[in-house]
């Protein structure tokens, strides 16, 4: 009966954690549709009038960036902007080939007349926020926009977004990111997914309320001020942009998100740089939340509900964990329900069949506004929400270590992901030099959990005469997520 019982009150806790999460979402999602009906763009701004335009800088932090160089620094130099009130610092931390051919490219655009430097380190001291803080010391504009490698801006990208600090109190601007190969692989479908329903419903509800929201780490722009301000950049978490953004609005800059202007980007198309992604944004955010919320809890000029959106979306990656957890305990859960004493219990199922309603409501929201209504979309939207979930299932493992090691303060070097410049179906991706084709532990023990629900899917047929087949659906979805990533990372280093 003990061990019933712990593994119960368990289960029970991950499931409201769930639930509590899901409520929160749906609180964005109805916040999202309120200023959907009241949505509004800003001015462009007008180059004609010199004396509004201010200086900007562009910093472009690299490593070993050898694929996608050349596209970057070509695409930034055609950066709408006043030459003399633009300058752009390539942070260039590489130590491969990609050195030599970028300096050569950078020298060639500056003959051009763009303004661009090519900043390099001996030492990759605090990784990326190193490189940031140290091209910060010589910018020489009052704003510095930041673009990954992979980062395609627009043209027009300053003009759109510089014109918002006219309001004093912005410290930044943030722009939705698009996925130039959102098509290319099942795996590119389901990250552009997740990132889709992050980038409209969640940026945008909190946004809208006053509450937190994060610079993404990319594509957005900073006031120098601000970055000053808030203790500028530090490498002790691995989101760096997180931690900054968290000690900005904590300094009350305000923060503005805009969902109208797409910054394009290249989704990572091999399990193992979706892993390595994954990882540093799950622990990076698990990292935060031991740095920062209880400053935001004490913070005495924050509402309570800024205060529990807060919460909750620190410990974002956290859900990995109660998901993770809920999945371990689902079969012994199959087992224990049979017994008399525990019949109740089952009615668990129902709370997680009301937070997967409220997120199936929630991402199809979110479909409907990229990709329209009517009944074929929702047909496709079923299919894909089930795949989202199925193959989010199969990294949550990955994920969980991720999210403890943050929780337990364990340090890690900053692992960049490595990029591949595709954009069609046609381009391929096999001999990227960078791909880590190690097998990991996590990885054995993600073909094992595979053959695990696989039991739970038996035991469905098995555990009494006329089967039980509540958590079959559940079981099934954990055995095809653990297998696809398990047999997407083996077939990497074939």
């Amino acid at each position: 009966m003990i061990i019933e019982t712990i593994i119960i009150t368990i289960y029970a806790l991950a499931l409201l954690l769930i639930f509590l999460y899901a409520l929160v979402q749906l609180n964005l999602l109805v916040n999202y549709i309120k200023v959907k009906k009241n949505s509004h763009t800003n001015v462009p701004l007008d180059l004609n009038k010199t004396d509004e335009i201010p200086r900007v800088t562009i910093q472009l932090p690299v490593y070993n960036e050898l694929y996608v160089m050349e596209r970057l620094l070509d695409n930034i130099a055609k950066i709408k902007y006043p030459k003399d009130k633009l300058d752009i610092q390539v942070l260039d931390d590489s130590t491969d080939e990609s050195v030599i051919t970028t300096a050569a490219h950078i020298q060639r655009l500056r003959e051009t007349g763009l303004d661009i430097q090519h900043i390099q380190r001996n030492i990759r001291t605090g990784f990326k926020a190193g490189a940031l803080k140290e091209g910060l010391k010589t910018a020489k504009g009052e704003f510095i926009a930041i673009f990954d490698a992979d980062f395609l801006p627009k043209s027009d990208w300053l003009l759109q977004t510089v014109p918002y600090f006219k309001n004093e109190k912005i410290g930044v601007v943030q722009t939705r990111w698009g996925h130039i190969n959102r098509n290319y692989s099942l795996l590119t479908k389901v990250q552009a997914f997740a990132l889709d329903a992050h980038f409209t419903i969640e940026q945008v509800g909190r946004n809208t309320q006053g509450h937190f929201i994060n610079f993404n780490g990319t594509a957005g722009i900073w006031r120098k001020n601000c970055i000053i301000d808030a203790g500028n950049w530090t490498a002790d978490t691995l989101t760096e942009d997180l931690d900054l953004s968290y000690r900005a609005q904590l300094k009350h800059w305000e923060f503005k998100y805009l969902e109208h202007v797409e910054t394009p980007a290249e989704l990572p198309v091999a399990v193992s740089a979706a892993r390595s992604q994954q990882f540093r944004w799950n622990k990076g955010a698990a990292e935060n939340f031991r740095k920062s919320f209880f400053k935001v809890l004490l913070a005495k000029n924050l509402s309570p509900s800024t205060k529990v959106h807060c919460l909750f979306h620190l410990l974002n990656s956290s859900m990995f964990l109660s998901i993770f957890v809920l999945a371990i305990l689902s079969i012994p859960m199959l087992y224990i329900k049979q017994l008399e004493p525990f019949k109740m219990y089952a009615l668990g199922l129902g709370i997680f069949i009301l937070s997967s309603v409220i997120f199936f409501i929630y991402y199809w929201y979110m479909y409907k506004t990229i990709y329209g209504k009517g009944f074929k979309n929702f047909i496709n939207y079923i299919g894909l929400f089930f795949v989202f979930f199925t193959i989010i299932m199969g990294f949550s493992l990955h994920n969980t270590i991720a999210v403890i090691e943050g929780h337990l303060g364990k340090r890690s070097d900053f692992i960049r992901t490595p990029k591949f410049n595709i954009s069609t179906i046609k381009d391929s991706w096999k001999s990227n030099k960078y791909l880590n084709k190690k097998l990991s532990i996590s990885t054995i023990f993600e073909g094992l959990l595979m053959l695990y629900f696989g039991f739970g899917l038996y035991s469905a047929f098995t555990i009494t005469k006329e089967g039980d087949f509540g958590f079959f659906g559940f079981h099934l979805m954990l055995f095809l997520g653990f297998g696809y990533v398990f047999l997407k990372s083996i077939r990497v280093r074939s």
